[in-house]
């Protein structure tokens, strides 16, 4: 065997130049397909019949520059080796649901946790790793270097390499800028696709999140307090974060299908065509719960300043946060928490994950025994979270079928994609119906609402695209339209002074409004609090 894998080596002996050439053409001609092609596919927009053509020659000067800084002994193969096997798993991503490695990608890839990566695993991302990013890798590690006979014969010959990507570089400027302006002007995003930009992306989010000086803390609402109800009675409210529910899916909103079967005769109010603050949940979620707008979010400030759910606790109230998906994102890092764990051996749960239905038990441990005061439980399901949807639902509650049962769902029809999508916000409904009816049990000692509202939205294939995350920008509306749902029945509206049927018909509504409107909605009053943007100001009686 030692024979044989050195016979392999003795035939893959190569000049460090070469390889680095080898390398290049690897990342322009194979791994960049997904840019090659978008560029092929917006050359027709330019006159110049032969600019696409110069897309993978650029890219292979490029990276020739690129990799000859890294073309150390010792470290030339191990960076190598972690480019290509990343770069592959990359690539499987952005062929098969449209993926973008920017920033904001890379901020949702590190805060996805095992469980959630688990989803992505199957028989056919493996085999694609396998050829595109594990047997090159084989191939790097057998390859034997060999060295010019002096160090400055080396170096020189590496000075050419570079000086010749240069000059290929400054060629096609010469020939080709106008129509590389022309395109780049007018596609902001063909940057984003180009790979290895994860590994890029990913040290600068390093970097952003681990390395840098954190912000001041900032109090909000220290001035918060409770406006007292007429009755006496405190008021407990259940809010639920949804996972990648798209609001186009609720036949609250018009759509065809009926998709909330459980709560439409529990007098639940809808808006209609709310704008999420972000396309992924590491930025939805403190973003939604921060005092800031889309606009004007900053990452590092809403981590380091207080939220609407610590306002709401600075008033009195209890506030428990009950985790069943991916982390709270640092929303409730101080709150208490539960997090559900999915190895508990209960019919909701597989070892993995577990069904929303799980969280129902937490409302009666929430309220148990004679100590009655006001109180917020914030429950955070996994809903539609994909591409593993079939997962989300028991099967007995399938509604729709045949469903997509697989992970791989790119080789399953749309139809069988819009079914099994279907059935987990049906299921969803399902479980907030439950909610309301444990609340109602409640009414005699509290004051009861409930509200619901989705992260972000998702792709289902339309135009090629699956999943979420595509960067705002260019983000289509399947991936930014959310549902928002709030129960209140009459004794709760009385008491806090709301005209309900006001609410229903507000318009141009975002998660800018959560903030403000989750604070007006339990009746906390602050100077934190924008009357603008709080959607019960406006439907006070």
């Amino acid at each position: 065997m030692n024979e044989f894998i050195e016979n392999v080596r003795q035939k893959l002996t190569v000049k460090v130049t070469t390889f680095i050439l080898l390398l290049s053409g690897y990342f322009a001609f194979v791994l960049n397909q997904p840019v090659i092609g978008k560029i092929f596919a917006l050359g027709s927009t330019v006159p110049d019949w032969w600019f696409p053509y110069t897309a993978p020659i650029l890219l292979l000067a490029a990276f020739v520059i690129i990799y000859s800084l890294f073309a150390i002994p010792y470290l030339i193969k191990p960076f190598a080796i972690f480019l290509v096997l990343t770069s592959a798993a990359a690539l499987y991503a952005s062929q098969t649901f449209q993926v973008m490695f920017d920033m904001t990608m890379m901020e949702n890839l590190f805060e996805t946790n095992s469980a959630e990566a688990s989803f992505y695993i199957n028989g056919t991302s493996l085999l694609f790793v396998l050829l595109y990013g594990v047997l090159p890798s084989i191939v790097i590690a057998l390859v034997r270097f060999e060295y010019r006979s002096t160090l400055g014969q080396e170096l020189f010959s590496r000075i050419v390499l570079v000086i010749s990507a240069l000059l290929v570089i400054l060629m096609i400027v010469a020939s080709s800028y106008k129509n590389y302006a022309s395109v780049g002007r007018n596609n902001h995003y063909l940057n984003k696709m180009i790979i290895p930009a994860h590994v890029f992306n990913g040290v600068k989010y390093i970097k952003r999140t681990y390395l840098s000086t954190p912000l001041e803390y900032k109090q909000i609402g220290d001035d918060a307090e409770l406006i007292a109800n007429d009755n006496g009675k405190p008021t407990m409210m259940i809010f639920i974060l949804g996972e990648t529910a798209r609001g186009m899916n609720y036949a609250y909103n018009g759509y065809h299908r009926e998709t909330n079967p459980y709560t439409q005769n529990q007098g639940f109010i809808s808006l209609a065509d709310v704008q999420s603050c972000g396309t992924y949940t590491a930025l939805s979620v403190p973003c939604m719960f921060s005092n800031m707008t889309r606009e004007n979010y900053n990452k590092e400030r809403a981590y380091n300043q207080d939220n609407v759910l610590d306002v709401i606790a600075k008033a009195g109230v209890e506030v428990l946060w009950v985790e069943n998906d991916g982390g709270d994102k640092g929303v409730a890092k101080r709150l208490p928490k539960v997090k559900i764990d999915p190895k508990q051996k209960v019919e909701n749960c597989n070892g993995i994950t577990c069904y929303d239905a799980e969280m129902l038990r937490h409302i009666d441990n929430f309220l148990a025994g004679d100590d009655v005061k006001n109180r917020l439980l914030v429950l955070h399901g996994i809903g539609s979270h994909g591409p593993t949807y079939w997962q989300r639902y028991p099967k007995a509650m399938a509604r729709y079928t045949p469903s997509c049962d697989r992970s791989d769902i790119e080789k399953c029809s749309d139809e069988e994609i819009r079914n099994v999508y279907d059935n987990t916000i049906a299921y969803t409904d399902y479980v907030t119906s439950k909610l309301v009816e444990k609340l109602e049990n409640y009414s005699d000692k509290y004051n009861v609402a409930l509200m619901y509202i989705s992260d972000h939205g998702e792709s289902l294939g339309e135009n090629g695209l699956y999943l979420h995350g595509t960067p705002y920008a260019i983000a289509p509306k399947e991936q930014t339209t959310v549902p928002w749902l709030i129960w209140m029945p009459q004794q709760y509206a009385e008491q806090k002074h709301i005209d309900p049927g006001c609410l229903e018909g507000q318009t141009q509504v975002t998660h800018d409004n959560l903030f403000h409107t989750l604070l007006g909605l339990y009746g906390v009053k602050t100077a934190a609090k924008q009357s603008d943007l709080d959607l019960t100001a406006r439907c006070s009686v």
